[in-house]
């Protein structure tokens, strides 16, 4: 059976402190949540898993070439049907040939996720990612934070999945989304949430066959920030050891990925052995016990660090936003985006075969030599030097960029330099620059390529790298 070699999480840079919700509202908001993760205008949970997951991969020192498996739980997939785990494995670099399996329905999906990976054959890799959402006055509202995480599974690996627990028993009206609803919601009935919570987490850990009173952290599902605690007697845990693996009061509900976000930090604060439980309203829960026999490699980023208004918030959630304009916009037919995935999603150049240049994209007559004897497929760092930029401001955007600009503001075009592989030479591209401190990057500034939606057209979301400048880089 395979054990987990490495640990990666993403938590968006942005957040909303509680006080401004209550400020806008006049009400409490979430319980024990003290702010809330927010996605940026052009993040989604595809490409937090692909932050998350490049990071998992580089803790555990495994290229994503050699995995032989790939899982994403999430229950606010990008679009309520389509293989999301393919756009995935394209963005990370995964083979074609690797399995592929999605997993959702509940909040429960990613610790689903976790048990059914541990006996794949070769190294797999699980990812959770969520953005929940509620009615903007609503307690789910008032929680719904963002976030994913990641887990390489590996033979000897040094956190051991010692068991596995699970139980189910209906309590329908909790945490349920309507098909076609972006709004999660319950029917508010405070005792009757806590008794399906309590019950159906309680059960999977005793379904057990571990002592989990001497854990150093549990890892539980958090809609809010007291429920976890709420439910600590009953599955034989305490509250200090709730506490160990629960971040929620600084990202808010991240949905499924919450008991993986919680296991980050809690190996990050040096926990050996941690009980995971993911719950999904319905109701029903999967535990896991996991014990280290070695030093965890984790490497996440938890905490935003860019504060926003409650107004701002609802923009780049895109709560309040405007219409597209029409016409106008530089169409490109999904086949043709298609052509280029490799260099939007993986920065794939292309070494001409005659003289050994860098081009990008690969494609057509060497602008070096003119050969048009081809190109052999060379991965870029993705890692440059801006050598000329710009800002869009308002009004100034094409429109299909325009639904981005009225969510997050102006933003940075710039020329970078990519490195190429030998860091000897460069190819130059165009890109998007996200979270410059400045604005408008300065030329001569180091940038790192970063997975984002870049627009929607045809009612499909189109993928690629935008840059971030070194500086900002969390």
């Amino acid at each position: 059976m395979n054990a987990i070699a490495g640990v990666g999480a993403y938590v968006p840079r942005l957040f909303l402190p509680a006080d401004a919700y209550r400020e806008a509202w006049g009400k409490g908001g979430a319980a024990g949540v003290e702010r809330v993760a927010v996605a940026d205008a052009d993040e989604d949970t595809l490409t937090m898993a692909t932050e998350a997951g490049r990071r998992a991969l580089a803790a555990a020192d495994i290229d994503a070439g050699e995995l032989e498996h790939l899982a994403f739980a999430t229950t606010t997939p990008p679009a309520d049907e389509e293989e999301a785990t393919v756009r995935l494995a394209s963005l990370l670099g995964v083979t074609s040939t690797a399995t592929t399996r999605q997993y959702g329905g509940g909040t429960s999906a990613g610790a689903v996720a976790l048990a059914a990976t541990l006996d794949v054959s070769g190294p797999a890799l699980v990812v959770v990612s969520d953005a929940p959402q509620g009615a903007p006055e609503s307690d789910e509202g008032a929680g719904a934070g963002a976030g994913a995480a990641a887990i390489v599974l590996a033979e000897g690996g040094p956190l051991t999945v010692d068991d596995v627990g699970e139980h189910s028993d209906p309590y329908p009206g909790t945490r349920f989304r309507q098909r076609g609803k972006a709004d999660t919601a319950s029917i508010g009935i405070t005792q009757y949430e806590r008794d399906a919570f309590t019950s159906a987490v309680a059960g999977a850990v005793d379904a057990l066959d571990a002592d989990v009173s001497d854990v150093d952290a549990a890892a539980l599902t958090s809609p809010d920030g007291k429920l976890p605690y709420r439910a600590a007697g009953a599955v034989g845990v305490s509250t200090t050891q709730i506490h160990a693996g629960t971040i929620v009061s600084q990202t808010g509900d991240t949905g499924a990925a919450g008991p993986f976000l919680g296991l980050a930090s809690a190996l990050e604060d040096g926990a050996e052995s941690i009980l995971l439980v993911g719950w999904g309203g319905g109701a029903g829960a999967t535990a896991l016990s996991l014990s280290a026999t070695g030093d965890t490699p984790v490497d996440a980023v938890l905490d935003g660090d860019t504060e926003l208004s409650y107004a701002e918030a609802l923009r780049r959630r895109g709560t309040i936003t405007g219409e597209e304009p029409e016409g106008g916009g530089a169409y490109v037919s999904v086949p043709t985006w298609r052509q280029t995935i490799p260099q939007r999603h993986r920065l794939v150049a292309g070494r001409c075969r005659e003289c050994d240049s860098l081009a990008f994209p690969p494609e057509g007559a060497c602008t070096a030599c003119g050969s048009l004897e081809g190109y052999d497929d060379t991965t870029l760092s993705g890692e440059g030097t801006v050598e000329a930029a710009t800002a869009i401001g308002q009004g100034g955007a094409p429109p299909e960029f325009v639904e981005q600009q009225q969510r997050s503001g102006s933003f940075g075009v710039a020329i970078v330099a990519f490195d190429g592989p030998d860091g000897e030479e460069s190819v130059s591209v165009p890109a998007q620059v996200v979270h410059s401190p400045a604005g408008t990057p300065t030329i001569g500034d180091r940038v790192v390529a970063v997975p984002r939606r870049i627009y929607e057209q045809e009612s499909v979301v189109r993928y690629g790298f935008k840059v971030v400048p070194t500086a900002a880089q969390r």
